[in-house]
Protein backbone atom coordinates (compact mmCIF):
# COMPACT_ATOMS: atom_id res chain seq x y z
CA UNK A 1 0.00 0.00 0.00
CA UNK A 2 2.80 2.35 0.97
CA UNK A 3 4.59 1.76 -2.29
CA UNK A 4 1.43 2.35 -4.25
CA UNK A 5 0.83 5.66 -2.44
CA UNK A 6 4.44 6.71 -3.01
CA UNK A 7 4.03 5.95 -6.66
CA UNK A 8 0.91 8.10 -6.76
CA UNK A 9 2.73 10.95 -5.02
CA UNK A 10 5.55 10.71 -7.55
CA UNK A 11 3.09 10.79 -10.42
CA UNK A 12 1.36 13.82 -8.90
CA UNK A 13 4.68 15.63 -8.41
CA UNK A 14 5.59 14.81 -11.98
CA UNK A 15 2.30 16.31 -13.04
CA UNK A 16 2.94 19.40 -10.92
CA UNK A 17 6.42 19.67 -12.42
CA UNK A 18 4.96 19.36 -15.92
CA UNK A 19 2.44 22.06 -15.08
CA UNK A 20 5.23 24.29 -13.78
CA UNK A 21 7.14 23.77 -17.01
CA UNK A 22 4.01 24.61 -18.95
CA UNK A 23 3.52 27.72 -16.82
CA UNK A 24 7.11 28.73 -17.39
CA UNK A 25 6.62 28.19 -21.10
CA UNK A 26 3.43 30.26 -21.07
CA UNK A 27 5.16 33.00 -19.09
CA UNK A 28 7.95 33.02 -21.59
CA UNK A 29 5.38 33.31 -24.39
CA UNK A 30 3.57 36.12 -22.62
CA UNK A 31 6.90 37.82 -21.98
CA UNK A 32 7.82 37.51 -25.67
CA UNK A 33 4.42 38.81 -26.76
CA UNK A 34 4.66 41.70 -24.35
CA UNK A 35 8.11 42.46 -25.60
CA UNK A 36 6.84 42.50 -29.14
CA UNK A 37 3.91 44.75 -28.22
CA UNK A 38 6.03 47.16 -26.16
CA UNK A 39 9.02 47.38 -28.47
CA UNK A 40 9.36 50.82 -30.10
CA UNK A 41 8.47 51.07 -33.78
CA UNK A 42 11.17 51.67 -36.34
CA UNK A 43 12.24 55.33 -36.43
CA UNK A 44 10.62 57.34 -39.23
CA UNK A 45 12.99 59.11 -41.59
CA UNK A 46 13.86 62.67 -40.48
CA UNK A 47 11.94 65.25 -42.44
CA UNK A 48 12.96 68.96 -42.29
CA UNK A 49 10.25 71.50 -41.68
CA UNK A 50 11.36 73.61 -44.60
CA UNK A 51 11.18 70.57 -46.89
CA UNK A 52 7.53 69.98 -46.01
CA UNK A 53 6.55 73.65 -45.99
CA UNK A 54 9.22 75.57 -47.95
CA UNK A 55 7.22 78.80 -48.46
CA UNK A 56 6.20 79.11 -44.82
CA UNK A 57 9.68 78.26 -43.59
CA UNK A 58 11.35 80.79 -45.87
CA UNK A 59 8.86 83.48 -44.89
CA UNK A 60 9.49 82.78 -41.22
CA UNK A 61 13.23 82.96 -41.81
CA UNK A 62 12.94 86.27 -43.65
CA UNK A 63 10.73 87.73 -40.94
CA UNK A 64 13.18 86.77 -38.22
CA UNK A 65 16.07 88.14 -40.28
CA UNK A 66 14.34 91.49 -40.76
CA UNK A 67 13.53 91.62 -37.06
CA UNK A 68 17.19 90.98 -36.19
CA UNK A 69 18.30 93.75 -38.59
CA UNK A 70 15.84 96.20 -37.08
CA UNK A 71 16.96 95.27 -33.61
CA UNK A 72 20.58 95.77 -34.65
CA UNK A 73 19.80 99.18 -36.16
CA UNK A 74 18.13 100.33 -32.96
CA UNK A 75 21.28 99.42 -31.08
CA UNK A 76 23.51 101.52 -33.37
CA UNK A 77 23.35 105.25 -32.59
CA UNK A 78 23.35 107.73 -35.44
CA UNK A 79 22.12 105.25 -38.06
CA UNK A 80 19.17 106.42 -40.18
CA UNK A 81 17.63 105.75 -43.61
CA UNK A 82 19.74 108.45 -45.28
CA UNK A 83 22.83 106.37 -44.63
CA UNK A 84 21.61 103.84 -47.20
CA UNK A 85 21.87 106.49 -49.97
CA UNK A 86 19.59 108.93 -51.81
CA UNK A 87 16.73 107.73 -53.97
CA UNK A 88 17.40 107.90 -57.69
CA UNK A 89 14.92 109.17 -60.24
CA UNK A 90 14.34 107.96 -63.83
CA UNK A 91 17.28 110.08 -65.03
CA UNK A 92 19.64 108.21 -62.72
CA UNK A 93 20.23 111.26 -60.53
CA UNK A 94 19.19 111.74 -56.88
CA UNK A 95 15.62 112.97 -56.51
CA UNK A 96 15.26 116.58 -55.42
CA UNK A 97 12.35 117.90 -53.41
CA UNK A 98 11.78 121.27 -55.07
CA UNK A 99 10.19 123.76 -52.66
CA UNK A 100 6.84 125.43 -53.22
CA UNK A 101 7.62 128.87 -54.67
CA UNK A 102 6.79 131.99 -52.73
CA UNK A 103 4.00 134.23 -54.06
CA UNK A 104 5.04 137.22 -56.15
CA UNK A 105 4.50 140.74 -54.87
CA UNK A 106 4.00 142.10 -58.40
CA UNK A 107 3.62 140.82 -61.96
CA UNK A 108 5.72 141.34 -65.08
CA UNK A 109 7.70 141.67 -67.16
CA UNK A 110 7.23 138.18 -68.49
CA UNK A 111 9.93 135.71 -69.36
CA UNK A 112 9.16 134.15 -72.75
CA UNK A 113 9.74 130.42 -73.18
CA UNK A 114 9.33 128.62 -76.52
CA UNK A 115 8.40 124.93 -76.50
CA UNK A 116 10.12 123.68 -79.59
CA UNK A 117 10.81 120.39 -81.35
CA UNK A 118 10.66 119.79 -85.08
CA UNK A 119 9.25 116.29 -84.50
CA UNK A 120 5.52 116.12 -83.96
CA UNK A 121 3.74 114.21 -81.24
CA UNK A 122 6.38 114.66 -78.55
CA UNK A 123 4.21 116.54 -76.03
CA UNK A 124 4.74 120.21 -76.86
CA UNK A 125 1.06 121.16 -76.68
CA UNK A 126 0.38 118.93 -73.68
CA UNK A 127 3.30 120.50 -71.83
CA UNK A 128 2.24 124.03 -72.80
CA UNK A 129 -1.24 123.45 -71.39
CA UNK A 130 -0.33 121.66 -68.19
CA UNK A 131 2.84 123.58 -67.39
CA UNK A 132 0.95 126.84 -67.84
CA UNK A 133 -1.83 125.62 -65.55
CA UNK A 134 0.66 124.41 -62.93
CA UNK A 135 2.58 127.70 -62.91
CA UNK A 136 -0.72 129.59 -62.63
CA UNK A 137 -1.57 127.51 -59.54
CA UNK A 138 1.49 129.03 -57.83
CA UNK A 139 0.16 132.55 -58.29
CA UNK A 140 1.89 133.43 -61.57
CA UNK A 141 0.13 135.08 -64.49
CA UNK A 142 0.65 132.99 -67.62
CA UNK A 143 -0.07 133.69 -71.29
CA UNK A 144 -0.03 130.71 -73.67
CA UNK A 145 0.46 131.57 -77.35
CA UNK A 146 -0.85 129.01 -79.83
CA UNK A 147 1.72 129.21 -82.65
CA UNK A 148 0.67 126.02 -84.45
CA UNK A 149 -1.81 126.15 -87.38
CA UNK A 150 -3.44 122.98 -86.04
CA UNK A 151 -4.75 124.99 -83.09
CA UNK A 152 -4.38 122.11 -80.63
CA UNK A 153 -3.48 124.39 -77.71
CA UNK A 154 -6.62 126.46 -78.22
CA UNK A 155 -8.79 123.35 -78.47
CA UNK A 156 -7.15 121.78 -75.42
CA UNK A 157 -8.10 124.81 -73.32
CA UNK A 158 -11.59 125.15 -74.75
CA UNK A 159 -11.29 128.62 -76.31
CA UNK A 160 -12.78 129.88 -79.54
CA UNK A 161 -10.64 129.84 -82.67
CA UNK A 162 -13.04 131.12 -85.34
CA UNK A 163 -14.59 134.57 -85.72
CA UNK A 164 -12.12 135.90 -83.17
CA UNK A 165 -8.80 137.73 -83.36
CA UNK A 166 -5.97 135.19 -83.58
CA UNK A 167 -2.18 135.29 -83.61
CA UNK A 168 -2.34 135.31 -87.41
CA UNK A 169 -4.14 138.66 -87.38
CA UNK A 170 -1.56 140.10 -85.00
CA UNK A 171 1.33 139.01 -87.20
CA UNK A 172 -0.06 140.57 -90.37
CA UNK A 173 -1.38 143.82 -88.92
CA UNK A 174 0.65 146.01 -86.61
CA UNK A 175 -2.46 148.09 -85.88
CA UNK A 176 -4.20 145.19 -84.11
CA UNK A 177 -4.19 145.37 -80.33
CA UNK A 178 -2.83 142.09 -78.87
CA UNK A 179 -5.13 142.44 -75.85
CA UNK A 180 -8.09 141.98 -78.21
CA UNK A 181 -6.87 138.47 -79.02
CA UNK A 182 -6.35 137.34 -75.43
CA UNK A 183 -8.98 134.93 -74.09
CA UNK A 184 -9.39 133.71 -70.53
CA UNK A 185 -9.53 130.01 -69.67
CA UNK A 186 -11.10 127.96 -66.90
CA UNK A 187 -7.78 128.14 -65.02
CA UNK A 188 -7.41 131.37 -63.01
CA UNK A 189 -4.30 133.23 -64.15
CA UNK A 190 -3.97 131.37 -67.47
CA UNK A 191 -4.84 133.22 -70.71
CA UNK A 192 -4.51 132.24 -74.37
CA UNK A 193 -3.91 133.87 -77.74
CA UNK A 194 -5.57 131.34 -80.09
CA UNK A 195 -4.64 130.14 -83.57
CA UNK A 196 -6.37 128.34 -86.41
CA UNK A 197 -5.58 126.97 -89.84
CA UNK A 198 -5.12 130.51 -91.22
CA UNK A 199 -1.72 130.60 -89.55
CA UNK A 200 -0.41 128.14 -92.14
CA UNK A 201 -0.48 130.98 -94.71
CA UNK A 202 1.62 133.27 -92.52
CA UNK A 203 4.94 132.03 -93.88
CA UNK A 204 3.91 133.00 -97.41
CA UNK A 205 2.85 136.48 -96.33
CA UNK A 206 5.96 137.07 -94.23
CA UNK A 207 8.47 136.26 -96.97
CA UNK A 208 8.73 139.85 -98.20
CA UNK A 209 8.42 141.48 -94.76
CA UNK A 210 11.35 143.46 -93.38
CA UNK A 211 12.84 141.78 -90.28
CA UNK A 212 10.26 138.99 -90.62
CA UNK A 213 12.00 136.93 -87.91
CA UNK A 214 11.15 139.58 -85.28
CA UNK A 215 7.46 140.11 -85.92
CA UNK A 216 6.27 137.87 -83.05
CA UNK A 217 8.67 139.63 -80.68
CA UNK A 218 7.07 142.93 -81.60
CA UNK A 219 3.60 141.54 -80.80
CA UNK A 220 4.54 140.02 -77.44
CA UNK A 221 6.45 143.07 -76.33
CA UNK A 222 3.13 144.91 -75.94
CA UNK A 223 1.67 142.42 -73.45
CA UNK A 224 4.78 141.21 -71.59
CA UNK A 225 4.34 143.68 -68.74
CA UNK A 226 1.04 142.06 -67.70
CA UNK A 227 2.34 138.51 -67.28
CA UNK A 228 5.05 136.58 -65.48
CA UNK A 229 5.44 133.84 -68.09
CA UNK A 230 4.62 133.57 -71.80
CA UNK A 231 4.67 130.09 -73.32
CA UNK A 232 4.87 129.71 -77.11
CA UNK A 233 3.59 126.39 -78.45
CA UNK A 234 5.55 125.98 -81.70
CA UNK A 235 4.60 123.93 -84.73
CA UNK A 236 6.63 120.77 -85.55
CA UNK A 237 9.03 122.35 -88.03
CA UNK A 238 12.02 124.66 -88.22
CA UNK A 239 10.41 127.17 -90.59
CA UNK A 240 9.91 130.92 -90.31
CA UNK A 241 7.28 130.60 -87.56
CA UNK A 242 9.61 128.59 -85.34
CA UNK A 243 12.45 131.03 -85.99
CA UNK A 244 10.08 133.84 -84.98
CA UNK A 245 9.35 132.05 -81.72
CA UNK A 246 13.05 131.51 -81.00
CA UNK A 247 13.82 135.14 -81.77
CA UNK A 248 11.12 136.36 -79.38
CA UNK A 249 12.00 133.95 -76.55
CA UNK A 250 14.38 134.20 -73.63
CA UNK A 251 14.57 130.43 -73.25
CA UNK A 252 13.76 127.16 -75.02
CA UNK A 253 12.18 124.09 -73.48
CA UNK A 254 12.53 120.96 -75.59
CA UNK A 255 9.94 118.23 -74.92
CA UNK A 256 11.53 114.96 -76.01
CA UNK A 257 9.64 111.72 -76.39
CA UNK A 258 11.59 108.75 -75.02
CA UNK A 259 11.80 107.14 -78.45
CA UNK A 260 14.67 106.68 -80.90
CA UNK A 261 13.34 108.80 -83.78
CA UNK A 262 12.69 111.73 -81.45
CA UNK A 263 16.24 111.44 -80.18
CA UNK A 264 17.71 111.75 -83.67
CA UNK A 265 16.43 115.30 -84.25
CA UNK A 266 17.63 116.85 -81.00
CA UNK A 267 21.11 117.58 -82.34
CA UNK A 268 19.67 119.46 -85.35
CA UNK A 269 17.36 121.44 -83.09
CA UNK A 270 20.18 122.43 -80.75
CA UNK A 271 22.20 123.54 -83.79
CA UNK A 272 19.28 125.72 -84.95
CA UNK A 273 19.01 127.26 -81.48
CA UNK A 274 22.70 128.11 -81.55
CA UNK A 275 22.34 129.77 -84.97
CA UNK A 276 19.42 131.91 -83.80
CA UNK A 277 21.33 132.87 -80.69
CA UNK A 278 24.38 133.85 -82.72
CA UNK A 279 22.56 135.82 -85.44
CA UNK A 280 19.20 137.02 -84.09
CA UNK A 281 18.75 136.62 -80.34
CA UNK A 282 21.88 136.74 -78.15
CA UNK A 283 19.91 136.23 -74.91
CA UNK A 284 18.39 132.91 -76.01
CA UNK A 285 19.12 130.03 -73.64
CA UNK A 286 18.30 126.33 -73.48
CA UNK A 287 16.23 126.07 -70.31
CA UNK A 288 16.11 122.30 -70.41
CA UNK A 289 15.16 119.07 -72.14
CA UNK A 290 11.99 117.48 -70.79
CA UNK A 291 11.61 113.72 -71.20
CA UNK A 292 7.99 112.89 -72.07
CA UNK A 293 5.95 109.76 -72.78
CA UNK A 294 8.34 107.77 -70.58
CA UNK A 295 7.44 104.15 -69.92
CA UNK A 296 9.60 102.63 -67.20
CA UNK A 297 8.44 99.13 -68.17
CA UNK A 298 10.26 99.21 -71.51
CA UNK A 299 13.98 98.92 -71.94
CA UNK A 300 13.84 101.21 -74.98
CA UNK A 301 12.50 104.18 -72.98
CA UNK A 302 15.13 103.71 -70.30
CA UNK A 303 17.94 103.46 -72.84
CA UNK A 304 16.83 106.58 -74.72
CA UNK A 305 16.61 108.57 -71.49
CA UNK A 306 20.04 107.33 -70.44
CA UNK A 307 21.56 108.42 -73.77
CA UNK A 308 19.98 111.87 -73.50
CA UNK A 309 21.38 112.33 -69.99
CA UNK A 310 24.82 111.20 -71.14
CA UNK A 311 24.75 113.66 -74.05
CA UNK A 312 23.25 116.75 -72.37
CA UNK A 313 23.96 116.24 -68.67
CA UNK A 314 22.31 118.72 -66.32
CA UNK A 315 20.37 120.33 -69.16
CA UNK A 316 18.03 117.32 -68.95
CA UNK A 317 15.39 118.17 -66.39
CA UNK A 318 14.96 115.92 -63.40
CA UNK A 319 11.20 115.82 -63.89
CA UNK A 320 10.04 113.09 -66.27
CA UNK A 321 6.52 112.92 -67.72
CA UNK A 322 5.23 109.36 -67.97
CA UNK A 323 2.83 108.05 -70.56
CA UNK A 324 -0.80 107.85 -69.42
CA UNK A 325 -4.26 107.74 -70.95
CA UNK A 326 -5.32 110.63 -68.74
CA UNK A 327 -3.73 113.13 -71.14
CA UNK A 328 -6.07 112.43 -74.08
CA UNK A 329 -8.99 112.20 -71.66
CA UNK A 330 -8.18 115.68 -70.36
CA UNK A 331 -7.84 116.96 -73.93
CA UNK A 332 -11.33 115.71 -74.75
CA UNK A 333 -12.63 117.53 -71.66
CA UNK A 334 -10.76 120.68 -72.84
CA UNK A 335 -9.16 121.27 -69.44
CA UNK A 336 -5.63 120.75 -68.06
CA UNK A 337 -4.89 117.46 -66.38
CA UNK A 338 -4.32 119.36 -63.14
CA UNK A 339 -8.08 120.02 -63.15
CA UNK A 340 -9.21 116.78 -64.79
CA UNK A 341 -7.33 114.50 -62.38
CA UNK A 342 -5.74 116.69 -59.75
CA UNK A 343 -4.15 113.88 -57.72
CA UNK A 344 -2.98 111.80 -60.69
CA UNK A 345 0.80 111.21 -60.94
CA UNK A 346 0.83 113.17 -64.21
CA UNK A 347 -0.59 116.22 -62.42
CA UNK A 348 1.97 115.80 -59.68
CA UNK A 349 4.73 115.59 -62.31
CA UNK A 350 3.72 118.84 -64.02
CA UNK A 351 3.54 120.66 -60.70
CA UNK A 352 7.03 119.37 -59.95
CA UNK A 353 8.13 120.61 -63.39
CA UNK A 354 6.81 124.07 -62.56
CA UNK A 355 8.68 124.08 -59.24
CA UNK A 356 11.86 122.81 -60.88
CA UNK A 357 11.83 125.53 -63.57
CA UNK A 358 11.17 128.18 -60.94
CA UNK A 359 14.04 126.81 -58.84
CA UNK A 360 16.31 126.90 -61.92
CA UNK A 361 15.36 130.52 -62.60
CA UNK A 362 13.65 129.77 -65.92
CA UNK A 363 10.38 131.12 -64.48
CA UNK A 364 9.95 134.02 -62.07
Amino acid sequence: MVSIRAARYSTTEARYSTNEVRCSTNEARYSTAGTRRCAPAAAAPFVRLDAREPAAARQEARTSQVARKQETRTQLPGLDDDAVGPRLGPTGRPLTDFPVPKPLKSHGPARIVALCNQKGGVGKTTTSINLGASVAEYGRRVLAVDFDPQGALSAGLGVKTHDVTTIYDLLLSSSKDPFEAIQHTSVPGLDVIPANIDLSAAEVHLVNEVAREQILARVLRKVASEYDLILIDCQPSLGILTVNALTAAHGVLIPLECEFFALRGVALLVETIEKVKDRLNPVLELDGILATMFDSRTLHSREVLERVVDAFGDRVLETVISRTVKFPDASVAAIPITQFASEHPASVAYRQLARELIARGAIA
